[in-house]
Protein backbone atom coordinates (compact mmCIF):
# COMPACT_ATOMS: atom_id res chain seq x y z
CA UNK A 1 0.00 0.00 0.00
CA UNK A 2 1.65 3.45 -0.88
CA UNK A 3 0.45 7.02 -1.46
CA UNK A 4 2.14 9.06 -4.01
CA UNK A 5 1.95 12.95 -4.11
CA UNK A 6 2.75 16.61 -5.17
CA UNK A 7 4.77 18.29 -2.59
CA UNK A 8 1.79 20.17 -1.12
CA UNK A 9 -0.09 16.93 -0.76
CA UNK A 10 2.02 16.73 2.23
CA UNK A 11 -1.09 18.24 5.06
CA UNK A 12 -3.40 15.34 3.23
CA UNK A 13 -0.81 12.37 3.17
CA UNK A 14 -0.85 10.93 6.34
CA UNK A 15 -5.06 10.91 6.33
CA UNK A 16 -4.77 9.00 2.81
CA UNK A 17 -2.62 6.40 4.26
CA UNK A 18 -4.38 6.15 7.45
CA UNK A 19 -7.36 5.08 5.38
CA UNK A 20 -5.31 2.41 3.03
CA UNK A 21 -4.14 0.99 6.45
CA UNK A 22 -7.67 0.56 7.90
CA UNK A 23 -8.83 -0.95 5.16
CA UNK A 24 -10.08 2.03 2.61
CA UNK A 25 -9.57 1.72 -0.93
CA UNK A 26 -7.31 3.78 -3.27
CA UNK A 27 -10.44 5.96 -4.58
CA UNK A 28 -11.27 6.83 -0.68
CA UNK A 29 -7.63 7.86 0.34
CA UNK A 30 -7.24 9.82 -3.01
CA UNK A 31 -10.27 12.18 -2.04
CA UNK A 32 -9.38 12.47 1.54
CA UNK A 33 -5.82 13.22 1.14
CA UNK A 34 -7.04 16.09 -1.73
CA UNK A 35 -10.11 17.44 0.51
CA UNK A 36 -7.55 18.55 3.16
CA UNK A 37 -5.96 20.45 0.88
CA UNK A 38 -8.83 21.87 -0.79
CA UNK A 39 -9.42 23.23 2.35
CA UNK A 40 -6.47 24.61 3.35
CA UNK A 41 -6.25 27.96 2.52
CA UNK A 42 -2.78 28.84 2.45
CA UNK A 43 -2.34 26.75 -0.86
CA UNK A 44 -3.45 29.52 -3.40
CA UNK A 45 -2.99 26.75 -6.06
CA UNK A 46 -6.07 24.54 -4.81
CA UNK A 47 -9.31 25.28 -3.54
CA UNK A 48 -10.44 27.73 -0.39
CA UNK A 49 -8.03 30.50 -0.75
CA UNK A 50 -7.21 29.42 -4.45
CA UNK A 51 -6.36 32.49 -7.06
CA UNK A 52 -9.39 33.38 -8.93
CA UNK A 53 -9.36 34.54 -12.49
CA UNK A 54 -9.12 37.68 -14.29
CA UNK A 55 -12.18 38.67 -13.40
CA UNK A 56 -11.48 38.00 -9.62
CA UNK A 57 -13.89 34.61 -9.26
CA UNK A 58 -12.46 31.11 -7.50
CA UNK A 59 -13.40 28.54 -10.38
CA UNK A 60 -12.15 24.99 -9.06
CA UNK A 61 -11.32 21.81 -11.75
CA UNK A 62 -11.02 18.26 -10.46
CA UNK A 63 -11.41 14.81 -11.88
CA UNK A 64 -11.03 11.21 -10.31
CA UNK A 65 -10.14 7.77 -11.99
CA UNK A 66 -10.77 4.16 -10.58
CA UNK A 67 -7.96 2.18 -12.16
CA UNK A 68 -10.02 -1.47 -11.57
CA UNK A 69 -12.73 -0.14 -13.43
CA UNK A 70 -11.42 2.70 -15.25
CA UNK A 71 -14.47 4.71 -14.40
CA UNK A 72 -13.84 8.61 -14.24
CA UNK A 73 -15.43 11.67 -13.17
CA UNK A 74 -14.62 15.29 -13.42
CA UNK A 75 -16.06 18.67 -12.96
CA UNK A 76 -14.53 22.20 -14.30
CA UNK A 77 -15.33 25.72 -13.81
CA UNK A 78 -17.38 25.54 -10.65
CA UNK A 79 -17.82 28.35 -8.28
CA UNK A 80 -18.93 28.39 -5.18
CA UNK A 81 -18.27 24.92 -3.82
CA UNK A 82 -15.08 23.70 -1.94
CA UNK A 83 -14.32 20.14 -2.52
CA UNK A 84 -14.21 19.64 -6.59
CA UNK A 85 -12.37 15.88 -6.00
CA UNK A 86 -16.19 15.03 -4.07
CA UNK A 87 -17.98 16.46 -6.92
CA UNK A 88 -15.66 14.74 -8.85
CA UNK A 89 -16.40 11.54 -7.23
CA UNK A 90 -20.11 12.00 -6.95
CA UNK A 91 -20.23 12.19 -11.10
CA UNK A 92 -18.34 9.13 -11.52
CA UNK A 93 -20.22 6.69 -9.30
CA UNK A 94 -23.75 8.97 -9.46
CA UNK A 95 -23.82 9.81 -13.23
CA UNK A 96 -23.51 8.43 -16.68
CA UNK A 97 -21.38 11.29 -17.79
CA UNK A 98 -17.84 11.81 -17.18
CA UNK A 99 -17.09 15.64 -17.07
CA UNK A 100 -19.96 18.29 -15.83
CA UNK A 101 -18.72 21.67 -15.88
CA UNK A 102 -20.14 25.62 -14.99
CA UNK A 103 -23.92 26.25 -13.88
CA UNK A 104 -24.26 22.07 -14.49
CA UNK A 105 -21.25 21.00 -12.25
CA UNK A 106 -23.23 23.50 -9.56
CA UNK A 107 -26.68 22.87 -10.07
CA UNK A 108 -25.36 18.87 -9.64
CA UNK A 109 -23.55 19.87 -6.34
CA UNK A 110 -26.76 21.40 -5.10
CA UNK A 111 -28.70 18.32 -5.46
CA UNK A 112 -25.97 16.09 -3.69
CA UNK A 113 -26.17 18.50 -1.23
CA UNK A 114 -22.66 20.10 -0.86
CA UNK A 115 -22.97 23.77 1.10
CA UNK A 116 -22.32 26.55 -1.18
CA UNK A 117 -19.17 28.79 0.15
CA UNK A 118 -17.54 32.17 -0.53
CA UNK A 119 -13.88 30.41 -1.76
CA UNK A 120 -11.85 33.84 -2.21
CA UNK A 121 -10.32 34.69 1.29
CA UNK A 122 -9.18 38.31 1.93
CA UNK A 123 -5.53 37.66 0.92
CA UNK A 124 -6.20 35.98 -2.24
CA UNK A 125 -8.59 39.01 -3.09
CA UNK A 126 -5.17 41.14 -2.29
CA UNK A 127 -2.93 39.38 -4.12
CA UNK A 128 -5.08 39.47 -7.09
CA UNK A 129 -5.95 43.34 -6.68
CA UNK A 130 -2.81 44.58 -6.55
CA UNK A 131 -1.20 42.19 -9.15
CA UNK A 132 -3.50 43.30 -11.84
CA UNK A 133 -3.20 46.74 -10.73
CA UNK A 134 0.29 46.82 -11.27
CA UNK A 135 -0.20 47.17 -15.08
CA UNK A 136 -3.61 48.01 -15.52
CA UNK A 137 -5.07 51.61 -15.67
CA UNK A 138 -7.45 51.98 -12.80
CA UNK A 139 -10.78 52.51 -15.19
CA UNK A 140 -10.45 49.55 -16.68
CA UNK A 141 -9.67 47.47 -13.40
CA UNK A 142 -12.48 49.23 -12.59
CA UNK A 143 -15.15 48.00 -14.83
CA UNK A 144 -13.44 44.80 -15.12
CA UNK A 145 -16.59 43.02 -16.12
CA UNK A 146 -17.78 45.75 -18.49
CA UNK A 147 -14.59 45.00 -20.63
CA UNK A 148 -14.72 44.06 -24.26
CA UNK A 149 -11.15 42.87 -24.51
CA UNK A 150 -10.41 40.81 -21.19
CA UNK A 151 -8.55 38.75 -23.58
CA UNK A 152 -5.89 40.95 -24.33
CA UNK A 153 -4.91 41.15 -20.33
CA UNK A 154 -4.49 37.27 -19.81
CA UNK A 155 -0.85 37.77 -20.48
CA UNK A 156 -1.23 38.98 -16.80
CA UNK A 157 -1.63 34.80 -16.02
CA UNK A 158 1.98 34.28 -16.86
CA UNK A 159 3.02 35.54 -13.57
CA UNK A 160 5.77 32.45 -13.10
CA UNK A 161 4.99 32.49 -9.25
CA UNK A 162 1.45 32.59 -9.07
CA UNK A 163 0.17 31.30 -12.60
CA UNK A 164 -0.02 27.71 -12.50
CA UNK A 165 -0.43 24.83 -9.40
CA UNK A 166 -2.61 21.70 -8.61
CA UNK A 167 -2.20 18.90 -6.21
CA UNK A 168 -1.84 15.54 -7.38
CA UNK A 169 -2.79 12.44 -5.75
CA UNK A 170 -1.98 8.37 -6.43
CA UNK A 171 -2.71 5.71 -3.80
CA UNK A 172 -2.75 1.82 -4.13
CA UNK A 173 -4.31 -0.09 -1.78
CA UNK A 174 -4.52 -3.24 0.13
CA UNK A 175 -6.08 -5.51 -2.77
CA UNK A 176 -3.57 -4.00 -5.57
CA UNK A 177 -6.30 -1.49 -6.96
CA UNK A 178 -5.07 2.14 -8.12
CA UNK A 179 -6.56 5.67 -8.22
CA UNK A 180 -5.43 8.72 -8.75
CA UNK A 181 -6.95 12.37 -8.36
CA UNK A 182 -6.29 15.84 -9.22
CA UNK A 183 -7.79 19.63 -7.90
CA UNK A 184 -7.07 22.87 -8.54
CA UNK A 185 -8.25 26.41 -8.56
CA UNK A 186 -6.02 26.57 -12.26
CA UNK A 187 -3.84 29.42 -13.74
CA UNK A 188 -3.94 32.47 -11.48
CA UNK A 189 -5.94 35.57 -13.27
CA UNK A 190 -7.09 33.40 -16.39
CA UNK A 191 -9.88 33.92 -18.54
CA UNK A 192 -13.55 32.84 -17.13
CA UNK A 193 -14.05 29.35 -18.07
CA UNK A 194 -10.56 28.56 -18.96
CA UNK A 195 -10.03 24.48 -18.01
CA UNK A 196 -6.74 23.04 -17.97
CA UNK A 197 -5.82 19.06 -17.90
CA UNK A 198 -7.30 18.83 -14.41
CA UNK A 199 -10.72 18.10 -15.54
CA UNK A 200 -9.66 16.03 -18.64
CA UNK A 201 -9.09 12.37 -17.98
CA UNK A 202 -6.04 11.51 -20.07
CA UNK A 203 -4.25 14.80 -20.26
CA UNK A 204 -3.93 15.55 -16.38
CA UNK A 205 -5.29 12.47 -14.76
CA UNK A 206 -5.47 8.13 -16.08
CA UNK A 207 -5.19 5.39 -13.77
CA UNK A 208 -5.16 1.89 -15.14
CA UNK A 209 -4.49 -1.34 -12.62
CA UNK A 210 -2.71 -3.25 -15.16
CA UNK A 211 -0.38 -0.97 -16.05
CA UNK A 212 -0.13 1.94 -13.32
CA UNK A 213 -1.25 5.89 -12.78
CA UNK A 214 -0.17 9.46 -13.50
CA UNK A 215 -1.27 12.80 -12.57
CA UNK A 216 0.18 16.50 -14.24
CA UNK A 217 0.66 20.03 -12.87
CA UNK A 218 1.83 22.97 -14.91
CA UNK A 219 0.68 24.47 -18.63
CA UNK A 220 -2.25 22.24 -18.68
CA UNK A 221 -2.36 22.68 -22.56
CA UNK A 222 0.45 21.32 -22.95
CA UNK A 223 -0.50 18.16 -21.26
CA UNK A 224 -4.31 18.60 -22.91
CA UNK A 225 -2.10 18.57 -26.74
CA UNK A 226 -0.21 16.11 -25.53
CA UNK A 227 -2.47 13.33 -23.72
CA UNK A 228 0.60 13.00 -21.36
CA UNK A 229 -1.01 11.71 -18.33
CA UNK A 230 -1.85 8.44 -21.01
CA UNK A 231 0.96 8.41 -22.64
CA UNK A 232 3.09 7.90 -19.33
CA UNK A 233 0.28 5.05 -18.80
CA UNK A 234 0.57 3.89 -22.63
CA UNK A 235 4.37 3.38 -22.29
CA UNK A 236 4.33 1.00 -19.75
CA UNK A 237 1.68 -0.69 -21.61
CA UNK A 238 4.42 -1.15 -24.06
CA UNK A 239 6.54 -2.61 -21.87
CA UNK A 240 8.93 0.40 -20.60
CA UNK A 241 9.86 0.78 -17.22
CA UNK A 242 8.26 4.01 -15.27
CA UNK A 243 11.40 5.84 -15.49
CA UNK A 244 11.68 5.36 -18.81
CA UNK A 245 7.84 5.89 -19.67
CA UNK A 246 7.81 9.29 -17.70
CA UNK A 247 11.01 10.60 -19.17
CA UNK A 248 9.20 9.67 -22.86
CA UNK A 249 6.36 11.30 -22.40
CA UNK A 250 8.15 14.71 -21.08
CA UNK A 251 10.43 14.50 -24.24
CA UNK A 252 7.02 14.46 -26.13
CA UNK A 253 6.45 17.95 -25.17
CA UNK A 254 9.45 19.32 -26.90
CA UNK A 255 7.79 18.08 -30.16
CA UNK A 256 4.81 20.49 -29.48
CA UNK A 257 4.96 23.69 -31.76
CA UNK A 258 3.35 26.83 -30.71
CA UNK A 259 3.31 30.52 -29.18
CA UNK A 260 2.72 29.16 -25.41
CA UNK A 261 5.41 26.59 -23.87
CA UNK A 262 6.09 26.76 -20.65
CA UNK A 263 6.42 23.88 -17.71
CA UNK A 264 4.94 20.40 -16.56
CA UNK A 265 5.75 17.81 -13.65
CA UNK A 266 4.20 14.43 -13.10
CA UNK A 267 4.15 12.17 -10.59
CA UNK A 268 3.62 8.25 -11.39
CA UNK A 269 3.20 5.04 -10.07
CA UNK A 270 2.99 1.88 -11.68
CA UNK A 271 1.37 -1.36 -11.24
CA UNK A 272 4.05 -2.41 -8.60
CA UNK A 273 3.00 0.31 -6.61
CA UNK A 274 6.86 1.95 -7.13
CA UNK A 275 6.82 5.72 -7.57
CA UNK A 276 8.53 8.21 -10.03
CA UNK A 277 8.10 12.09 -10.16
CA UNK A 278 9.11 13.94 -13.51
CA UNK A 279 9.29 18.10 -14.08
CA UNK A 280 11.09 20.65 -16.51
CA UNK A 281 12.15 22.24 -13.56
CA UNK A 282 14.94 21.26 -11.74
CA UNK A 283 14.50 21.26 -7.83
CA UNK A 284 10.83 20.22 -7.94
CA UNK A 285 10.21 17.10 -5.28
CA UNK A 286 7.09 15.35 -4.90
CA UNK A 287 5.92 13.16 -1.53
CA UNK A 288 5.03 9.31 -1.03
CA UNK A 289 4.58 6.92 2.52
CA UNK A 290 3.71 3.33 2.47
CA UNK A 291 2.11 1.82 4.65
CA UNK A 292 5.01 0.84 7.05
CA UNK A 293 6.58 4.39 6.94
CA UNK A 294 5.58 6.79 9.82
CA UNK A 295 6.17 9.96 7.95
CA UNK A 296 6.19 10.45 4.09
CA UNK A 297 9.10 11.35 2.49
CA UNK A 298 10.03 14.05 0.16
CA UNK A 299 12.45 13.43 -3.13
CA UNK A 300 13.46 14.93 -6.17
CA UNK A 301 12.07 14.40 -9.05
CA UNK A 302 13.87 13.74 -12.41
CA UNK A 303 14.81 16.65 -13.98
CA UNK A 304 14.15 16.59 -18.13
CA UNK A 305 14.35 19.60 -20.05
CA UNK A 306 11.30 21.31 -22.11
CA UNK A 307 11.71 24.11 -23.82
CA UNK A 308 9.59 26.78 -23.14
CA UNK A 309 8.55 30.03 -25.00
CA UNK A 310 5.75 32.63 -24.41
CA UNK A 311 4.40 34.31 -27.50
Amino acid sequence: MIVAASANGKIGIKAAIQILQNGGTAVDAVEAGVRLVEANPDDHTVGYGGFPNLLGEVELDASIMNGRTLESGAVGAVKGYLHAISLARKVMETLPHVLLVGAGAERFAAEMGFARQDLLTEEARAIWANRLQKDMPPNVFAHLWEQKNLRDWVRLATDPERAKGTVNFIAQDKNGDIACGVSTSGWAWKYPGRLGDTPVIGAGNYADNRYGAVACTGMGEMAIRGATAHSVVFYMKMGLPLEEAGARAMNDLNDLDGRFLSVMNIIALDKDGRPAGFTSSPGRTYIYQTADMTQPVETARTYVPIHSRWE
